[in-house]
Order: C-alpha cells, then structure tokens, then sequence
C-alpha cells in the first residue's frame, strides 16, 4: 500500500475528491458542529471522522487490498455511515445492502460482488450463516456493536474470520493513496432482466453529483436533513455526502408509520425532507401541527412522479417549503430537476438537467428530437457511472460512447473517449427546454420508490409448488406509483380453491422477498401463458390484451 500522512489537512479551500474526505474535510472545517443524529445519540464531525479513521485502519488491518468489496448489511445508524466511509478510507469499495432485504437476495450480493468482508449485525449474522459457504470470496465477518455471545466460537466458521471492532482496534495498518478515478462504491439496483445488479461509482461520481444537487439545493451548515430513504440507495446516499459537503446535520430515521416522520420533523426542526411518492402520497393525508414546517426550507421529490393532487396538498401543507421534483437513475445518480419557481407553470416536467450535466433527448439513430418529439433521455457528465459490475454485455446496452465529442470543439486526434448514460427512459422537451416524462421503454416497475426487477418477483412465486406459470405486472397506483400484480397459472398440485391457494401462494412470496417487492393483486388464469420466438413468456402481450384485469 501506498503511504500517505497520518492525519491529513483539510481546509474550506480544498475541495474534496474523494469520498472519505468529505467527513475528514468537515471535520476540519466544522468540528463541533452535530454531523449525525439517530434517535438520542448525537455524533459530531470531529468524533465521527475519528470513528472513520479507527474503522479504516481497522479494516485495513485484516487486511483489505485496494479495489476489494466491502458489504455493509446494517440497519441505519451512525455506526452505519462510519462503517460506509472507513470502507472506502481502507481502499475498499463499499457495497451497501438494504437491511430489508431477506438472506438469499443478501447472500446474491454477497456472491456477485465478491465481497471479501461483510460488515453486519450480531442479530443479523444468524440468518445469513447457513448460506454463506455459496459465497467464495467472503473471508472476514465483522460484528457491529452488540457481540454475539458465542463469536468466539465462530471465529474460525466455515474458514470465515469473524471479528468484533473490539478485536482489530488497536492493529496497525497505513491506509492507501487512492484517486478520484478509482471505484468508490457499487449500488445494486434490480434490473428488467432478473436479479440485483451492481452499479459502479468512482469517487468522482459521489462527489460531482454531492456539489451539484448542493448547489441547487442551496444546502449550508444551517441546514437539518432529514434522511428517511435507505442509505442503499444512491438517492439515500447522497444525502449524507451532501450534507458533509457543506456541514450540514443529518438525522437518521427509519420510520414504521409517516406520522414518524412528522414527529421527528417537529422534534428536530428539519428544514431538508427528500422522500419518494409513496411517502408523500401518506403524509399529505395527516394532519400537519404548523411547528413541524416551521423551520422546513424544502421538500425535495425523488424516485417516480408525484401525483399533482399530492403536489397540491404538500404545497398547502408546507406554505413556506420550496418543492423541488427530481429525475434520476442510478446509472447517474441524478439528472434533472424542477426548479420551485417553474411548479405553477409546469407541475408535470421533471426539469432541466442539474448544474453540470447535459441531457440529451435521442432518436434511435442518434440524432436530437425536435420539440415535443419524444425520444430517449441520454444523460452526458461527470456523474455517469462506469458499468455494471460483471455485466459486460448490459453495460454495453446502457453505456455507450458519446459520439459527438469531436463535433463540439474538440480535435479528432484527442483518444479519449466518453460514455453517456442511454437511459431507457422515453421523455420529450417542450420549445423552453423542459423535459416531460413519457415512458420507460423495459419492464421495470417503480413501486414505493424501489425499482423493482418483475422476473424477481416470479421467481419467488415459483418456489411455490402450487404455480406453473407466473407474470408480474404493474398498473397505475395513486399512494403507491405502481401497484404490483401477478397473474398465475396453477399446477397439478393446486387445491382448485383460489381463496385458500392464494394464501398458501402469498405465504411463500412473504417468505422469500421483502414487503415492497409483495404483489397486491394475484389473479389466477385458466391457461398457460403466450410465449415469444424466444420461449419466454410475453409479457407484452399479456399487458396489451389483460392489462386491466
């Protein structure tokens, strides 16, 4: 490993270019000030970067070469954001997993990242440890907070070295020099083909987007975040870089109800609330007491299309809150937004493209669209991911070179050579420039926020024996965006008694998936399903002549 200063100098005229600087950066820069809250404890940035530091080197103690993955599979907690920046400060590349998420979709993160370490709870590890022999390249288990009472007993499980914190502090290690072109973090996300896949983000993607929403957000060291989204998210995420971008304070929820959300708005006096349409769709019917806006400055929308009657009782709600409503995807963190001043004129756009993005609206030869022609939204920046980890072929599709780099100025001889985002998504720009979202052109479906892979979905069904055939759709939902349906064909086996089949059914999905991910509607069909040329089941056709069912 490359040596580097034992404790680094930052100061409000260096900007950050990696990851793990932003709290190193903050500390310095704002020490007393609160960078984390969750429930009653309440870190600052000078006692969280020490956190930082203390991981980092512990966990490059064990040791953790440059480049290797790092799964985090904790609830959100402070220990949690500590555990995500010393990952990447040991030249790790951190691999967030949604606490939702059940042991088999944990253990194919596990496995198709190649994760070397799993960071996760001592309530946590139980689940997981029948399953992990499948994961070959995972060699240390690190228990975060409580112990398990018999770790010791399981330090040598499966030739897996399980550790407590307690257990590496103390060691020895120097932590690496890294640049900001190197791998930072890799977010799974579903994809329309089957399941998770990871998207890879370097330093500079964090901290190009972290600026840029920022400065449009007009975050400051004044600012109260409240962070309700999974820190697995990119969307989640990024409220926390943000925030250490700028000195913010941060409070950490993971809410069972919305009125949570109100209370913890009150209590805390929040003045920054990002959250998906299924959430605003339940807060907007609460009743609001007028302190928990008092000190709100913005709500931000992220995550799919927020319902204008939603719109409109959020506004009335917040009077004094700016609504900001966003557009992105992982592939690129995020590309557009709606500037507040525009919500009157134009309460369907998702925006223009955010400071230092351009976004381009295709056909399919590559040229632009003329006003009001639709087209595909192709993102171009410093925030476009590199790929899908170990998905040359997908990446291939998403990520294509920006063809018109030599037209724009640029000679012909420089080699470089620029990848844009094409994002599958259908939208079209009116004669002002703002875009209007039309359609997604694959088979994902975004429901409470998640993107959600429907193949997912039906390979859980058939782990029932009781289903021959599933498909998942998905129709239009006011509270949900998309209400997740599955049409079954039964087998053999069946009862014929579709009341007492369907529970047996949903029984089986509950056991295998997360409650997001649950299908609302089962509706049992009479006969086999339409297949393509390529013997899958046509989805399209089923949606063209069913859909409604």
């Amino acid at each position: 490993m490359d040596c580097m200063p034992s404790e680094s100098f930052y100061s409000v005229l260096i900007p950050p270019v990696l990851m793990h600087e932003l709290p190193a950066r903050a500390a310095a820069c704002w020490p007393e000030l609160i960078a984390l809250k969750a429930g009653s404890e309440s870190v600052s940035y000078a006692v969280l970067q020490q956190a930082v530091r203390k991981k980092a080197v512990a966990l490059a103690s064990l040791p953790v070469h440059r480049g290797e993955r790092i799964a985090l599979y904790l609830e959100k907690s402070t220990d949690a954001v500590a555990v995500s920046f010393a990952a990447t400060a040991a030249g790790g590349v951190l691999v967030p997993i949604n606490p939702v998420l059940k042991a088999p979709q944990v253990v194919h993160i596990l496995r198709d990242s190649g994760a070397s370490v799993l960071v996760t709870s001592a309530a946590r590890l139980p689940t997981l440890l029948p399953l992990l022999s499948h994961c070959l390249s995972l060699r240390h288990i690190v228990i975060s907070g409580e112990q398990l009472t018999s770790i010791r007993t399981l330090k040598e499980y499966n030739k897996l070295c399980v550790h407590s914190w307690c257990d590496l502090y103390g060691a020895s290690a120097v932590l690496p020099t890294l640049l900001e072109t190197d791998i930072a973090v890799i977010f799974y996300t579903s994809g329309s083909t089957g399941a998770p896949k990871g998207v890879v983000l370097t330093h500079r993607n964090l901290l190009a987007g972290a600026t840029s929403v920022a400065c449009y957000l007009h975050n400051s060291t004044s600012d109260t975040v409240l962070a309700v989204l999974p820190l697995s998210f990119d969307a989640g995420f990024s409220q926390i870089t943000t925030s250490f971008l700028v000195g913010a304070r941060v409070v950490l929820l993971s809410y069972l109800l919305p009125q949570d959300v109100l209370e913890v708005m009150l209590q805390e006096e929040v003045t920054a609330l990002t959250a998906v349409p299924p959430l605003y769709v339940q807060l907007a019917r609460l009743q609001w007491p007028a302190r928990a806006v008092l000190k709100l400055r913005y709500w931000a929308n992220t995550g799919g299309h927020l319902p204008l009657a939603t719109l409109a009782r959020m506004r009335q709600l917040a009077p004094f809150a700016q609504p900001y409503l966003m557009y992105g995807l992982t592939e690129a963190f995020r590309s557009t937004y709606l500037p507040p001043e525009q919500i009157e004129l134009r309460p369907n756009s998702i925006g223009r493209a955010i400071p230092n993005v351009q976004i381009s609206v295709l056909r399919q030869d590559g040229t632009e669209c003329d006003v009001d022609e639709p087209g595909e939204l192709v993102h171009r920046g410093p925030l476009v991911a590199l790929g899908y980890w170990n998905r040359p072929e997908e990446t291939a599709l998403r990520f294509r070179r920006w063809k018109k780099t030599g037209e724009e100025g640029a000679p012909h001889f420089f080699p470089a050579v620029e990848l844009a985002v094409y994002s599958g998504d259908t939208v079209r720009r009116d004669a002002e420039g703002y875009l209007y979202f039309v359609a997604r052109s694959d088979d994902m479906i975004k429901s409470s926020g998640y993107r959600i892979s429907p193949t997912e979905i039906e390979d859980a069904l058939y782990q029932c024996p009781l289903v021959a055939e599933a498909l998942v759709y998905a129709k239009a939902d006011e509270m949900l965006g998309s209400k997740i349906c599955a049409a079954v064909f039964a087998s053999p086996v069946a009862s014929g008694c579709q009341n007492e089949d369907s529970l047996a059914v949903m029984a089986c999905v509950r056991e295998h998936l997360p409650a997001f991910m649950w299908p609302k509607v089962l509706h049992w069909v009479q006969q086999p399903f339409a297949r393509n040329p390529n013997g899958k089941l046509d989805r399209q056709q089923w949606m063209e002549n069913y859909g409604s069912v």
